[in-house]
């Protein structure tokens, strides 16, 4: 039975584990979900059995040769890690996206090791405090009062608006600029890209409806924030 301790025991902690994060993530829609994050931290948890028990593979050579060293191996699982991370990470307009995720797909590759050592208290508790994150923290967001942005960019003709006139209409939306840029197109206008926050959500339509009823505004592109 001392099999099922050393080898069953880490890796259905690590599928589990690796189970309930990517549950969390797939439910969000976001693009690592279940398979994902229990494959990551399978894989974590196998390298590190075989790091740690590395002598019963070894067996044929001299055990005053062999160097154990799982430390070594976690490093290089975690460093390894970061490509897959990058590829959920994307820039859409002036917002980038998947940081959460690549953060739970790295912390979840770390507890895989954990499970791999079989490190079970330190595991367990990382994996309730992971899922306190994800969960809780998402629930507490709903109930606090937070800004929301909005990456505008607005492209006006041979007549065109002050800043302080596009500052005025968004303003009676109740939203406030962060950043303003200006752009001179050559032949074809002129254009402001600006950034502007408000608490609660942005009335994305009502603002899209009051630019086009402007008729010195040709062409304009609304993008809502998603964190």
């Amino acid at each position: 039975m001392d099999w099922v301790i050393e080898y069953l025991a880490p890796l259905a902690g690590a599928i589990l584990t690796g189970g309930l994060i990517g549950f969390e993530r797939e439910y969000r829609g976001r693009p690592a979900g279940v398979r994902t994050h229990i494959l990551l931290c399978l894989a974590s948890a196998l390298l590190m059995l075989a790091a740690v028990h590395q002598v019963r593979w070894m067996f044929d050579t001299p055990h005053d040769v062999i160097r154990i060293d799982p430390v070594r191996m976690a490093h290089g699982i975690l460093t390894g890690i970061g490509f897959l991370c990058g590829g959920v990470i994307f820039k859409e307009g002036f917002s980038v996206r998947g940081l959460t995720s690549a953060a739970s797909l790295w912390t979840t590759a770390a507890l895989g090791v954990l499970f791999g050592i079989s490190f079970f208290s330190l595991a367990i508790g990382g994996a309730v405090a992971t899922l306190l994150v994800l969960v809780g923290f998402r629930l507490l967001e709903v109930r606090l009062p937070q800004y929301h942005h909005v990456d505008l960019t607005v492209r006006y003709g041979s007549e065109f608006a002050t800043e302080g006139e596009l500052v005025s209409l968004l303003g009676r939306h109740g939203l406030k600029p962060d950043v303003i840029t200006h752009r001179l197109v050559s032949g074809q206008g002129f254009e402001f890209a600006a950034t502007f926050r408000r608490r609660g959500s942005i009335p994305s339509q009502a603002i899209a409806t009051a630019l086009h009823a402007d008729p010195r505004v040709v062409a304009f592109e609304l993008a809502p924030r998603h964190e």
